[in-house]
């Protein structure tokens, strides 16, 4: 089917980190950013392009369009659907993608800053690769793997069924959301206008990987307020929040709990943030676990650790504020095992061994199960992400393209 098809991915991708399109988690508005719509009108334009008449996106950055059905079937409406903001943890400010061409095996020293080294020690997956095209970043920024990759191999997908029109298929939505990377990704989704049964994301690492179950999440915000005093008169008076605050990260276990000393299935409680003044100061946490239940535990944890240190502060007071941010997408995805299963199918179909494990963390197909949308999530070959030793090898995009193209196929099969 793809023996005479020329891979497109690559070339989108390269095009597509070259546009900034970073998130920002201090900003309410939707998008939080107005240069991630760069990348979404781009997009549509594209779209429009191959032939997709419907492609448009709103005020709000998201990109919505329909591949209509070719087979008079009744096949569920499928989503694929992948996210065009960049990570906040590392500048994605003029990208410099670099195309090394049949890597060799060597390390991998970026041009722009000698001091980061890719190597096969602290990347084993790149092993895998030799001999095959990779794509990395010049050393100054993060690539935008995460998640342009899972853009540029809808795109792709989108192209090769434009174009074959032999390879029978139900109606197929396509969407690029804005703010995944700070949990907004959902947040101005017209669900109604996008009109699916079902989606995934591409959104995942290594080939063969597939992902139905994430994090339940929530966030923690304590707020210290202390007590003000001039400080040069402060003896007996002056209560510092920002010290006290301080005392609360202090008091966190050090050899458990946290993401520098949990893996697998375990949860922990993660501070993210501290801000404030003496008067009054903020320590913000994320709360992660498989077990939603386990939220509460991790969270009553918390609080008595900073109860016991206020204790020690009588004239400061504090609030404890819980948001909840996502739940474990496996809750909803357990009552429909067939979206899975028919992944699985895909994967094996298109030569991959299926390698079925939790993330940890979350997606935006964790607030799309919970929304009516049932949604695992594919592999795109991402690696490293959110720093400047991103990579992707070009042929687990190629083949991320021939899994999607095959599972349309697999839902039209099976639909009566």
């Amino acid at each position: 089917m793809f023996d005479n098809y020329k891979f497109i991915a690559v070339d989108f991708f390269l095009t597509y980190v070259q546009i900034d399109t970073q998130s920002n988690p201090e900003c309410h508005s939707h998008p939080s950013t107005e240069k991630q719509k760069d990348l979404s009108k781009l997009l549509v334009t594209q779209l429009l392009g191959i032939g997709i008449a419907d492609a448009h996106t709103d005020e709000y950055g998201y990109v919505y369009a329909t591949i209509p059905a070719n087979t008079y079937k009744k096949v569920p409406v499928i989503c694929f659907c992948s996210h065009v903001d960049t990570a906040p943890d590392c500048s994605g400010t003029n990208v410099k993608p670099i195309l090394h061409k049949k890597y060799d095996g060597s390390d991998i020293i970026l041009p722009d800053d000698a001091a980061q080294v890719i190597t096969k020690e602290k990347y084993p997956y790149l092993k895998e690769h030799i001999g095959f095209d990779i794509i990395t970043a010049s050393g100054k920024t993060l690539l935008g793997a995460d998640d342009k990759s899972g853009v540029a191999i809808i795109m792709d997908m989108a192209n090769f069924l434009m174009n074959n029109a032999d390879v029978k298929h139900g109606t197929i939505k396509l969407l690029f959301t804005p703010d995944e990377e700070i949990g907004a990704g959902t947040a101005k989704l017209d669900m109604k206008k996008l009109g699916a049964d079902f989606a995934y994301t591409l959104d995942g690492g290594e080939a063969g990987t597939l992902e139905d179950e994430t994090f339940s999440a929530d966030g923690v915000t304590i707020t210290v307020n202390g007590v003000i005093a001039h400080p040069g008169y402060g003896k007996n008076k002056l209560v510092n929040a920002i010290k006290i605050v301080g005392e609360i990260a202090a008091a966190l276990p050090t050899t458990e709990w946290s993401p520098e000393t949990t893996e697998k299935r375990e949860g922990f409680v993660h501070p993210v943030q501290i801000t404030g003044i003496a008067e009054k100061a903020n320590i913000s946490f994320i709360v992660r676990d498989f077990e939603t239940t386990r939220l509460v535990e991790h969270e009553a944890k918390l609080k008595a650790i900073a109860e016991k240190v206020l204790a020690s502060h009588p004239q400061a007071t504090m609030a404890f504020e819980i948001t909840e941010q996502y739940r474990n997408m496996k809750e909803i995805l357990q009552h429909h095992p067939y979206i899975t299963a028919y992944a699985e199918e895909a994967y094996k179909k298109t030569g991959l061994t299926v390698v079925k494990e939790p993330i940890r963390g979350g997606t935006d197909g964790s607030r799309l199960s919970f929304m009516g949308l049932p949604c695992p999530n594919i592999f795109t070959g991402m690696q490293a992400i959110h720093s400047k030793h991103e990579w992707i090898g070009v042929k687990d995009m190629e083949k991320a393209v021939e899994v999607l193209v095959t599972l349309v196929q697999i839902w039209e099969d099976k639909s009566v």
